[in-house]
């Protein structure tokens, strides 16, 4: 039999000397040898669409910057620059093959990123893959860079596109639990601290409570992303500007601006800059608190809607999906626990990333990379939830009205209207007889002689208890 063809192979070298590459790959021999190191997730950096094309952002300025101060001639200059235009309308991103963790600060994102554009550039320019004598990764797509600048200069980037979509799906979220706030306004309940009967309120001011929590936490993203709008691109190794000429930074921030449309600026001290990770701990623990929020009222959502016999049983969640391969008919919470468990996930990153950032020592952190990571899974994985929890069950969720307002007249918690006017000492022995026999409030209140029929019903009007003095009745 004839052996099978071998692929088509060219020769690259780096410092630990020459490795052959397959001659098709956009990808060069330092890619190649990250591709070997780290094979530790199985998950190619070229996931986090965003960051790919933050990193093709960087390296246009970059070239731009270098074109207007004379050190890249405008033919690379221009290759450079189709070929990161290429990559941020979606092209290539299966070239970034490195593992999103990884040692070395990001150097294999990086470059892998100077790999993939210095060989499509190449071709821009009618040279064969690999021929860096034209077109070098390093000596001309590198160019004024290190890692240690372009590398958290296009995570920050990543964050902020990722940090727009969670504020819009946030957004989403609260519009559909306003919708229903309004809708459930006239339904009057029970509510409930510790688990144990409250006094009345409506189911529309439960979901408008959920809309507002939800509609905070925009807010609070927005505030977080503002500070990633802080770059150090243009100090490169350390923060010292090594290699890079006069102007360059702001030359470069001038041009990412143009490119990315964000108002970045740069850091007042890039030293400062280069170390400190501060902003993606701000990030990621609004992304902690978001999570817990949004899993405080998936457990809400679960609880209220059980049943639907023997549970609480107010609302009904849309049935999606079978329940269980055994009990005929049975239908589970499934969108809310979905949600609950991104959120755990979340929380985890969290860990995560305060362990990284803490860990960096002197001049840089190191760590950066599982950062990054963490931030942009958690980005993706909130937003995807948030969809979800909006589309498969808030916007179909209904109530029981008369389940609902049965539970307010058989309740003990209204007698707590009654204690301006009959007093603490009375209303407890009140709520006591009726827990012990049975009876209604208002029944013991008429039998005692402790208030008239006319006082009862304005006293003890659910629709009165439910919208007390200053409390608004709309989301």
């Amino acid at each position: 039999m004839r052996a099978p063809a071998t692929a088509p192979q060219r020769t690259e070298h780096d410092l630990l000397g020459e490795r052959d590459v397959p001659a098709g790959a956009y990808y060069g021999v330092h890619t190649l040898r990250a591709v070997e190191n780290f094979p530790l997730t199985g998950t190619p950096v070229g996931v986090h669409t965003a960051l790919v094309v933050a990193l093709a952002c960087v390296k246009q300025a970059a070239a731009l910057a270098n074109r207007d101060l004379g050190l890249l001639d405008h033919g690379r200059a221009d290759a450079i620059v189709r070929a990161c235009g290429e990559i941020r309308a979606g092209r290539l991103h299966d070239a970034f093959v490195v593992d999103v963790l990884q040692g070395g600060a990001g150097t294999s994102t990086n470059m892998n990123a100077n790999e993939v554009i210095a060989n499509r550039a190449l071709e821009l320019l009618g040279h064969p893959r690999g021929d860096y004598d034209e077109l070098h990764p390093l000596e001309h797509v590198n160019l004024s860079q290190s890692t240690n600048d372009a590398y958290p200069t296009a995570v920050r980037i990543a964050l902020q596109t990722g940090a727009g979509e969670l504020r819009d799906g946030l957004t989403g979220l609260a519009d559909a639990f306003s919708v229903k706030a309004a809708a459930f306004a006239p339904v009057v309940k029970m509510g409930r601290t510790q688990l144990q009967d409250a006094v009345p309120m409506t189911l529309g001011q439960e979901f408008g409570a959920f809309a507002a929590t939800v509609r905070e936490d925009v807010e609070r993203l927005a505030e977080a992303g503002r500070l990633l709008l802080e770059i150090n691109l243009g100090g490169t190794a350390i923060g010292t500007g090594l290699n890079a000429p006069d102007r360059y930074a702001g030359t470069v921030c001038a041009h990412l601006r143009e490119v990315t449309g964000l108002p970045l600026r740069t850091a007042p001290d890039l030293v400062e800059a280069t170390w400190d990770v501060g902003a993606f701990v701000q990030l990621s623990g609004v992304l902690k608190r978001i999570a817990v929020k949004l899993s405080k009222i998936c457990n809400d959502l679960r609880l209220l809607s059980s049943g639907p016999r023997t549970g609480l049983g107010e609302i009904n969640l849309p049935p999606v999906q079978a329940g269980s391969s055994i009990m005929p008919g049975k239908v589970n919470p499934v969108i809310p626990e979905a949600v609950n468990q991104v959120a755990y996930r979340v929380i985890g990153h969290d860990t995560t990333v305060t362990l990284a950032a803490e860990a960096g020592q002197l001049q840089l952190n190191a760590f950066e990379p599982v950062i990054a990571h963490s931030l942009l899974d958690s980005l993706a994985l909130l937003t995807r939830a948030c969809a979800t929890l909006t589309e498969r069950c808030v916007t179909g969720i209904t109530a029981n009205p008369d389940h609902l307002r049965s539970n307010v007249d058989r309740a003990i918690g209204t007698v707590t209207a009654l204690n301006p006017v009959i007093g603490y000492t009375a209303a407890t022995g009140v709520a006591a007889e009726a827990l012990a026999t049975g009876r209604s409030i208002r029944a013991l209140v008429l039998e005692r002689a402790l208030l008239t029929e006319e006082q009862l019903d304005r006293l003890l009007s659910p629709e009165n208890l439910a919208f007390a003095t200053g409390a608004p009745q709309t989301p």
